[in-house]
């Protein structure tokens, strides 16, 4: 039986204007026990002026490594995410992450397909995505480091499309990051698919929809940045960590929520119903 980690997406700290370190270190004194940064390309202002979580890959990868082994803290992921479905964007993105995420120390990249461009069609779509992918893994392969492939746009909030995905490219480095908030604003059953897909899971982005975003939002919108606080909203995350007990892999919740109070109910409401 794998073992489930509970970890914090640093979308959490992007409202409150804070850099990585500081939520590294805030993620730390909840009790987390992995972390999620995000990675840029180039130079990005507000991170550059430590007023965001996001780190650039121009930077030494040991800046992360070194401050998550400072506060007992692993790494889950990175949040990488690019457009698969756009291969000018995402191959060299996702290669650059993996030569990142090898040295900084994290054994998942995460990304998506991206929006759906109006001059494609969906045939189009999936052998760019196929490109892209089989491109980026090449270079993941050699280095150990795996590609969780999110559901979260057009395609990949489809169950049968989603399957699709990820059946792209016959690859070990290609599993899901399955996300459960996602999953319920398209309209789907987060448990019942998650069951679907388990035995390809390797990340999951724990995120909790309330009864007022679903209200105005489900079958409407291609996933959401962040949602509530787990265990606040409708996704059975009982059944979910049930599932999980009987499969072989360990994986990380990694809980994606918009302010610091709901990341801090989020880590007791997951360890209560792990432990």
């Amino acid at each position: 039986m794998g073992k489930i980690g509970i970890g914090l997406n640093l979308e959490a700290v992007r409202t409150s204007h804070k850099n990585f370190e500081w939520g590294v270190e805030f993620a730390a004194d909840l009790g987390y026990e992995y972390i999620e940064p995000m990675v840029h390309w180039g130079r990005e202002l507000l991170s550059e002026a430590r007023y965001f979580h996001s780190v650039s890959m121009l930077d030494d990868p040991y800046r992360i490594k070194d401050c998550v082994e400072k506060h007992g803290l692993k790494l889950s992921a990175l949040s990488s995410h690019s457009q698969a479905s756009k291969p000018e964007i995402c191959v060299e993105y996702l290669k650059q992450a993996a030569r990142f995420a090898k040295e900084a120390g994290a054994p998942i990249i995460c990304t998506h397909e991206g929006h759906k461009q109006p001059w494609t069609t969906m045939e189009e779509d999936f052998v760019l995505i196929k490109y892209s992918l089989t491109e980026a893994l090449k270079v993941c392969e050699r280095r150990g480091i795996k590609i969780g492939f999110e559901s979260h746009n057009c395609y990949s909030l489809d169950p049968d499309l989603y399957d699709r995905c990820l059946n792209l490219v016959d690859s070990p480095n290609l599993g899901s990051n399955y996300d459960t908030g996602n999953a319920h604003l398209g309209g789907h059953d987060a448990v019942e698919w998650f069951d679907r897909v388990k035995h390809r899971v390797i990340h999951v982005h724990a995120k909790d929809i309330s009864v007022e975003q679903s209200d105005a939002e489900r079958g409407k919108v291609m996933g959401t940045a962040v949602g509530c606080a787990c265990g606040d909203g409708l996704v059975d995350y009982p059944a979910i960590i049930e599932l999980c007990r009987d499969l072989p892999q360990d994986l990380v919740f990694s809980v994606e929520c918009g302010t610091l109070e709901q990341a801090e109910r989020s880590v007791k409401y997951l360890k209560s119903i792990r432990d």
